[in-house]
This record gives structure tokens, sequence and C-alpha cells, in this order.
């Protein structure tokens, strides 16, 4: 997208949040600070409409805030709200066993929230700034084997699970593009090139990216198509004819990223490769595949998607470590002292 086209954007979004924040501003009491829930409620409308960000990250600043609602109380005056507040809500989500990650995205909602609140004049400290996020693990990225994914893409054809030719088309595309699931997920038929291998996905930030596709996966695609067609009559009024997403359910509507996060669960573990598998996975396996193979760096990023290239330096790790795996099979003596 041109400079141009995205000045012109910025400026739509923002009067569309402008337009929304005095609907939203006419219903608070005069002379009264507005509430938590208030304020939760024009962040996410501003995040949404002027910063562009995607349904997911919205979706999920608002399960966060839920939560801080819920521990706070929602009616509770943002000027009101405390830095131990904050905290609390934070210990809560460690009691219950939420992954380091959960905890730091939960805390950089928060944080988005007063940083808003500041800038708008609703407090006139930001309690939130000087928040601490969570020491995640260092963990590298979980990819599969070859064989495993043979197992996967194979799995449909062999199991009477849900839907055959609709799983293989997805495993097949999640393996060869390396997209996320929530791009695979948000495919449309126009977001594609004229003989189905490759596409135009929207990335994390509303970035366009174009994604590839092998000839099993276009293969497996036009097999779907074809099946869908057939099992949903066109004429259906408000049927799956009518439905834009690619991928879609057993009863004609829109297939979630969730509902790929489940078929996936369903081939994997017991029934499949052994152990649990998730969409994510596919795009490790990619990654890896391709830096193995000795690809630039810098193309592999542009492919994923990454904003900073320290993003995918760490998929340079996992192909140390299987160089290592490699290199002690072919020597197993190396290893040994004399």
């Amino acid at each position: 997208m041109n400079s141009k086209a995205e000045y012109f954007e910025r400026e739509e979004r923002a009067s569309s949040f402008s337009s929304a924040l005095s609907v939203a501003a006419a219903s608070f009491p005069a002379n009264v600070p507005v509430t938590l829930d208030d304020c939760a409620a024009e962040y996410l409308l501003y995040i949404q409409t002027v910063r562009g960000l995607s349904e997911n990250c919205v979706t999920a600043y608002r399960e966060d805030l839920s939560h801080l609602s819920r521990v706070v109380g929602g009616t509770t005056k943002i000027t009101e709200v405390t830095a131990a507040d904050l905290r609390m809500s934070i210990a809560e989500l460690s009691r219950r066993k939420y992954s380091s990650a959960s905890i730091n995205r939960f805390i950089a909602a928060v944080r988005g929230l007063f940083a808003y609140c500041r800038k708008f004049k609703y407090i006139q400290i930001n309690i939130a700034a000087e928040l601490k996020t969570v020491k995640l693990p260092k963990q590298l990225p979980r990819f599969m084997t070859q064989s495993e994914v043979d197992q996967m893409c194979e799995a449909p054809q062999k199991k009477e699970l849900l839907w055959q030719s609709r799983d293989s088309a997805i495993f097949e595309m999640l393996y060869s593009s390396g997209c996320r699931v929530s791009e695979l997920a948000s495919l449309k038929l126009q977001d594609f090139s004229a003989n189905f291998d490759s596409a135009i996905v929207t990335g994390k930030g509303n970035k366009d990216r174009r994604v590839y596709f092998s000839e099993q996966a276009v293969s497996a695609l036009k097999a779907y198509l074809a099946e869908r067609k057939a099992k949903f009559a066109p004429t259906m009024p408000g049927g799956a004819a009518e439905v834009k997403a690619v991928f879609i359910n057993q009863k004609g509507t829109a297939l979630t990223a969730h509902g790929i996060w489940f078929i996936v669960s369903r081939y994997s573990g017991t029934e499949g490769t052994k152990r649990p598998v998730s969409p994510h996975a596919f795009r490790h396996t990619f990654a890896t595949a391709l830096l193995t193979q000795g690809a630039d760096i810098r193309m592999v990023q542009e492919m994923l998607g990454h904003s900073s290239i320290s993003t995918t330096q760490r998929y340079t790790h996992v192909t140390t470590e299987r160089l290592k795996e490699v290199y002690a099979q072919a020597f197993p003596h190396s290893g040994k002292e004399d």
C-alpha cells in the first residue's frame, strides 16, 4: 500500500472513531469521571478503528480488560483504579496458572488502556507505566519432522473424522505457505491468484503480503472447493455458496481460527503424530525447512510476515540444533574421548 493510500485510510479511520466517540461521550453523565468499563470500550474502539489492529488482537485485549473489570469492578471510576488493583489482577492470573505469555499480553492491554486514558486526560497519572512484564522461558519453536508432516497431511484420507477434502487442503496450505491460522481462516476466493498457487493474506498490523502454495496444496484446495460446491446447493439462500470465507464448517458457515485449531488437534496426538500438534507447528516447520535449505533469512522474514528480523532469527537456533542431531547420527563416535 502506498503512502497516499495509507494517509487516506488513517484519515477515514480517525473520522469513524471521532463519530463513534461523540456518540459514546453523549452517554457519559456531565462532570462525572468515566468508569473503567467506559474507558475500556472506548479504547477497544480506538485500537480497532484508528490503529487498525486485527480482529484477533482486539478480541484478546477485550478478554484481558474484562478480567481487569471483574477484579477491580467495571463501574469503578477510572481515576480511582490503583496500582495495587493492577497488581492484584496480575496476581489472580498467576494464581490461575496462566502462562507467562498470557500474563504479558494482559499487561500490554492494561498499559495500552492507561496510556490512552492519559493521552485524552481522563487520568492525571499513568499508574500502569511501571508495570513489569513477566520473564518468558526461552523456548525454541517446535516444529514437525518430515515424517510427522506426512502423517498429518495423509491423516484426513486415512481417518473418517471430519471433512476429508477440507482438512487435507488446510494441512497442505498451512505447511506450504507458513501462514498464520488466523490468516488462513480469513482467506476468501478473491484473495487467490487465477491458478490458486498464491494468495494475499492480511497479517498482524493489517499488513498485506503474498503467500505461496505447493502443487499438492493447490490440488487439495481445488478438490475441496469442488466438493463444497456439490455439497451446498448454489441456489440455497444464505447458504455456503454465499459465504465469502474459503473454509467452512459442516453447517456451511465460516470456519474460525479456533475451528482450525480443533481440526488439527483431532488428527494429531494418539490418532496421528503421537504427540500434540498445533496449527502454528506447520508455520514453524515451514520456516525451519526454508532455513535448513539455505534460504536467506530476510526472504524468510518476508514470507512469514515478521516485522522484526529478531523474531525470524529464533529459527536459526532450531536449524542449528537440527544440524547437530544430523551430525551426531552421521558421526556417533564424535562425542567420545579416545
